[in-house]
């Protein structure tokens, strides 16, 4: 009976999980972030989706001749919180798009993948009015990896700068529940693994070295099945959410010299 007793209540705990599954990937931030936050010259620009949203974004043009990077982020806080890394990459001139997905940052609706990805669509249509096509960059971390990988398949950038970035939904679900059905449950899964190889632009992985939340061997996997050019940058020591990855100045500065390697042409 205790052996009864013990699976009766596994079985409640993935049926829980399967419920609440997108309350755990996703938590959403609805707060509105005041603009006033990342200073001055930046505009609140809206992103139209193909199923009807209206989404808030920030919006910084680029100086001439230099791309667009839009930001995806992570499945945590909204455009504010990354009002740093948007203003350190503009002082180089670079044109910056801050998104919020549906569901964040004061934004109507609710995220799944097949959403985020509509949202990323939304916001590549609204930087390519600005900038030819091979001016886009697309730069996502962790969760907004995923999303910028999916949008690479069907609109390729110029470069991708991928954050933190996870093999599958799947993969990071079965190392932090070993003991759930993970790939039975996940409605949404984002394979990047399976994408990458469809993929051909010039590629940069950032990852930590300690990440307790993405381990790095998947980030590294990442790296691996993208196509040359490409570059993998660990910051040693760095937690997932630590200052070092969502702005410090050693991932600016080696994103930096990224881009200026793509702009002299040296492959």
């Amino acid at each position: 009976m205790a052996a009864v007793g013990v699976l009766a209540v596994i079985l409640l705990m993935v049926v829980a999980l399967w419920v609440a599954q997108r309350n755990i990937i996703y938590i959403t931030d609805p707060a509105t972030p005041d603009l006033r936050v990342i200073g001055a010259g930046w505009e609140a620009v809206t992103l139209e989706t193909s199923d009807g949203l209206a989404l808030a974004a920030w919006f910084r043009a680029p100086e001439s001749g230099r791309p667009v990077i839009i930001v995806f982020n992570g499945n945590a806080g909204n455009r504010g919180v990354r009002a740093e890394l948007g203003r350190r990459l503009a002082a180089s001139g670079f044109g910056v798009l801050l998104t919020d997905y549906r569901g964040y940052g004061g934004n109507p609706g609710r995220p799944t993948e097949e959403g985020l990805a509509r949202d990323a669509r939304a916001a590549a249509a609204f930087a390519a009015e600005r900038v030819p096509p091979e001016g886009l960059v697309y730069f996502g971390e962790s969760l907004g990896a995923a999303v910028a990988v999916e949008l690479a398949t069907k609109r390729p950038p110029a470069a991708l700068i991928l954050r933190s970035p996870f093999t599958s939904l799947v993969a990071v679900g079965q190392h932090h529940f070993p003991w759930v059905p993970v790939g039975l449950l996940l409605k949404d899964r984002y394979p990047s693994d399976e994408r990458m190889g469809s993929i051909r632009v010039p590629t940069l992985v950032i990852a930590g070295d300690a990440d307790a939340t993405v381990p790095f061997a998947q980030s590294r996997a990442i790296y691996e099945a993208a196509a040359e050019p490409k570059r993998l940058v660990v910051i040693e020591g760095a937690d997932h959410n630590d200052a070092a990855l969502v702005a410090g100045a050693g991932m600016i500065d080696e994103i930096l010299r990224f881009l200026e390697t793509l702009g002299s042409g040296d492959r």
